[in-house]
């Protein structure tokens, strides 16, 4: 295989994987229904799907990303070409699994704890390969091809092919139950991740704050190497003593084994970063980083894109904030983060559902989540390719909310929002679809 087409590449994950084929020696070439946010590293890509491409590129195989159905026109040519079709995860796994791999999987966090990782391991001087679902300043990119023996890469549980990945170290941040069009009960999830967990060629981490994570400890606890890590003393790893920081940062001390060994400092926020933070540094000290140098590394962590990122603030002293949160659990763990970060100020919040059929399921959590904020605004569900169900509007949010919630449009959105926002105020952009876009252009405006 020499030559690769990609079908989706302006995707996060799919610019990644291009970029590291493109550094493994491959000719690559993209194309995607817009223009891309992300450095395509000069990677030859056209705007739109056509089957004429599979006859300009003529490539050995054709990668998908997730969003681009089997029946569009330009996969059905490279069949009847008998080119061979990979899905993302099959092609990333394909290469991850030549490497000693370290693989990040769950729910949630699994972008920032890869972030952190792959951090440690390029700053310890490993030269380790990284794939992350997002930019990461400190790395100045979403993908690195290094020439070290380790891959650092978060793994999508989305679809169940993470099951496809064999790293010798593993960490499974959590086991929520989420992508319920493809995990129709908890249970499904629990067993996706003990088949994972089962799989793994040498050590394991796992999350003891998590109830799911806990569920698959207990699938799997007679194993080999398999390390937990949580809040106080108990756990192979433990975080304690918390302290956060008014206007950003949090610290805690650390222990090991049950001994406490040292204090860890984070310029980031939210405890949800800490026990992120654990799960990397267990990573980095199984493969010989010793603590102090990893602890000292994080706190120079600045955070991944879309994570409580701060966009800007205006000249009436507004703050616009941007989170990827789009499951009650991540609802809460932000807002409850942005609280301590910024204490007595008003939280406005613009949220974005993502999906309908995680609107349909978790309307109730997402309500009783979004009732941390101070005042709430809602935007139509953000389809990412589904089709509307029954009670999967953004009205189902509504419905169970404690709190006023103001349904708006994508167009309008500023029109409500604007005149709610006092001097002082926090405004928080939500979710995993175009959200962010609005808080772009609060900023550009003229006060």
């Amino acid at each position: 295989m020499s030559n690769v087409h990609l079908m989706g590449i302006g995707g996060a994950g799919m610019s990644a994987i291009a970029k590291l084929l493109k550094a493994h020696g491959l000719n690559v070439t993209g194309c995607d229904l817009k223009e891309s946010s992300y450095s395509l590293d000069n990677i030859p890509c056209v705007i739109g799907h056509s089957p004429e491409h599979i006859n300009i590129y003529k490539p050995d195989a054709l990668i998908l990303s997730s969003a681009v159905s089997h029946d569009n026109p330009e996969v059905i040519a490279a069949k009847n070409q008998n080119i061979k079709i990979l899905s993302r995860a099959q092609a990333l796994s394909d290469l991850f699994n030549k490497y000693q791999g370290i693989g990040i999987a769950g729910a949630h966090g699994k972008t920032t704890t890869s972030s952190m990782t792959g951090l440690i391991f390029m700053k310890a001087g490993l030269n380790p390969t990284i794939y992350i679902g997002a930019n990461v300043p400190d790395l100045g990119s979403n993908a690195i091809s290094g020439s070290g023996q380790f891959f650092i890469a978060e793994l999508d549980e989305s679809d169940g092919t993470f099951e496809l990945f064999t790293p010798s170290t593993a960490i499974i941040t959590n086991a929520d139950w989420d992508h319920v069009d493809h995990y129709k009960t908890r249970d499904e999830v629990i067993q996706a991740f003990t088949r994972f967990a089962d799989g793994r060629k040498d050590s394991l981490i796992i999350c003891a704050e998590d109830e799911g994570a806990s569920k698959v400890f207990d699938s799997c606890k007679n194993r080999k190497n398999i390390f937990r890590y949580g809040w106080g003393k108990s756990y192979d790893w433990g975080a304690y003593d918390i302290t956060t920081n008014p206007g950003g940062g949090i610290s805690c001390k650390i222990s090991h084994n049950k001994q406490e060994i040292g204090t860890l400092r984070l310029a980031i926020s939210g405890e949800h970063n800490i026990l992120n933070s654990l799960a990397a540094i267990a990573a980095a000290y199984i493969n010989g980083i010793d603590f102090e140098t990893s602890a000292g590394i994080l706190e120079n962590f600045h955070g991944s894109e879309r994570r409580m990122q701060l966009k800007g603030v205006t000249a009436n002293n507004i703050t616009i904030l941007d989170d990827y949160a789009h499951h009650p659990t991540e609802i809460k763990a932000t807002l409850n983060a942005i609280r301590g970060i910024y204490p007595g100020r008003r939280i406005i919040v613009l949220y974005q559902p993502h999906r309908f059929s995680r609107t349909a399921i978790f309307a109730e959590d997402i309500a009783n989540s979004l009732n941390l904020a101070d005042e709430i605004f809602l935007l139509p569900v953000y389809a990412a390719s589904e089709q509307e169900i029954p009670h999967s509007s953004a009205q189902e949010i509504i419905k169970f909310s404690k709190k006023i919630i103001t349904l708006v449009n994508f167009d309008d959105a500023l029109d409500f929002i604007r005149p709610e926002l006092k001097t002082g105020d926090l405004f928080i952009t939500m979710g995993a679809g175009d959200v962010y876009k609005i808080g772009e252009k609060f900023l550009t405006e003229k006060f």
